[in-house]
């Protein structure tokens, strides 16, 4: 893995202090939080400091047909940023500043390393936030805008590429070029912004985004809703989403994940023991107004719904308590972890097929000897899963049969953790090959010698 000239090409670059070699990496930059990343020693792992030394970098990567592989917080779960064996990790962690807001057109542009907790501190006193919410937020903008990061808000807000304007790229033979504007809306050329996001690093590095924001709202409440059957909880989400309330998270969870995060966070939130022994399943509601007086009156229209769908009872938390809960809600993948699962997935079909979706998951489960046990953002029809097969063929077979079932009702492989390694054989396997050649060609003109985040996502090549 030796070499003296790109070693030496790259310290003309960046101090010695921005780089480590090969041999001396610290273990968090050899992996993202995929439960099946692969511990590699890249050559080096760079931590540029601006545009012009991602710049330097990509060029001198191509001249010596290098890979790279760009790497945010590494908070992702699909595989996408884990290294590849001789090439190169170009860690985003030092371009982390929020270089200009624009208060009177709710627009920032900030670099990709930034957190979103970073990002929603430096905002607050300006009274406006960034909305989007995947969960994480240690969580990077430049991983949000390479996985089209959606999360728990995205029924309200939408998800990444709803508020990304623009983007500053570095293609892979060095050349910065711009997209977008300071805009909301453009009909000039192809939109290159919204090709980028959700690409997961394969067609160019991003190394500014500019972002659309949204006004902080003062009057909020976190509603807890038992339900006796998954059913009933699919029934009334429509009506929810219709009615005009806009709730700002809607998401479902069955009664075994609500006891396992509960538990992890030795929270307590006061269901009746006799409404528990009844539950199945639970909706988590987060109305956010401008007034108290309107959110009393949408507590009441919302309470007025869930009642008529047979709802066992309604909980309105208190402040600290539903904060507690969205957290623990959050840290569901964690939970999973430790539980011993061995995969997550984030399979999203139409919401109307939900409830059909998880019925049919259940009953495949139960044929391949999996036990599955999930929740998810059920205002868009996105649902996680953990599950529990320990037999990796086995599971290689459940998985590619649950990932085609929820294709069939109208559903994608995944909703926001993308394909990475990890979902790389089944979304081969089941997309249009039409469609798979035709991103191919895209992927050729920005990356003709397949070195921007290589053996993953399209390319299957065998990892060197």
């Amino acid at each position: 893995m030796e070499n003296p000239k790109l070693r030496s090409e790259i310290l003309a670059i960046l101090d010695a202090n921005a780089v480590t070699f090969a041999g001396h990496h610290h273990p968090d930059d050899l992996h993202d939080e995929s439960l099946h990343a692969d511990h590699v020693e890249p050559f080096a792992v760079v931590r540029p400091s601006n545009t012009r030394q991602v710049s330097e970098l990509a060029a001198l990567a191509s001249r010596h047909g290098v890979p790279i592989t760009p790497r945010g917080s590494g908070t992702g779960l699909s595989g996408a940023a884990t290294p590849v064996r001789g090439g190169i990790v170009l860690s985003f962690s030092r371009m982390n500043q929020l270089l200009d807001l624009d208060v009177n057109d709710h627009v920032a542009v900030v670099q990709p390393g930034l957190t979103l907790r970073e990002l929603n501190e430096e905002l607050a006193p300006s009274g406006l936030r960034y909305p989007v919410y995947p969960g994480e937020i240690s969580g990077s903008i430049g991983g949000n805008v390479n996985t089209n990061a959606g999360g728990m808000r995205a029924v309200r807000h939408g998800v990444t590429r709803q508020h990304v304007l623009g983007l500053e790229l570095v293609l892979i033979d060095g050349t910065i070029v711009r997209t977008g504007a300071k805009v909301m809306k453009s009909s000039s050329g192809y939109d290159l912004t919204q090709l980028v996001v959700g690409s997961e690093g394969t067609l160019a590095l991003v190394t500014e985004v500019t972002l659309r924001l949204s006004p902080q709202l003062a009057h909020a409440a976190t509603i807890l809703v038992p339900f006796r059957d998954l059913e009933n909880v699919t029934r009334v989400v429509p009506s929810i989403v219709a009615s005009g309330l806009e709730p700002s998270i809607l998401e479902y969870l069955n009664v075994l994940t609500m006891s396992a995060i509960t538990n992890a966070a030795s929270l307590e939130l006061g269901v009746a023991k006799e409404v528990a022994e009844q539950t199945a399943a639970y909706l988590i509601i987060m109305l956010e107004t401008r007034s108290s007086e309107q959110l009393d009156h949408d507590i009441a229209a919302l309470a007025e719904l869930v009642e008529k769908a047979e709802a066992l009872d309604v909980y309105i938390l208190s402040p600290s308590a539903g904060l507690q809960l969205i957290e623990a809600r959050e840290r569901v993948f964690w939970v999973a972890k430790a539980s011993g699962a061995n995969e997550i997935i984030d399979v999203v079909v139409p919401r109307s097929s939900v409830s059909s979706f998880l019925n049919g998951a259940d009953v495949i489960a139960e044929r391949h000897g999996a036990f599955i046990s999930g929740c998810g953002h059920v205002g868009d029809g996105n649902v996680h899963l953990s599950v529990f097969l320990p037999d990796d063929e086995k599971r290689k077979v459940f998985l590619h049969e649950l990932f085609s079932f929820g294709i069939d009702l109208g559903g994608l492989i995944s909703g926001e953790h993308g394909i990475g390694r990890d979902k790389q054989a089944p979304f081969l396997a089941l997309t249009d090959p039409t469609l798979l050649s035709l991103q191919r060609q895209i992927k050729e003109v920005f990356d003709p010698r397949q070195l921007l985040n290589p053996h993953r996502l399209l390319d299957d090549r065998p990892l060197p």
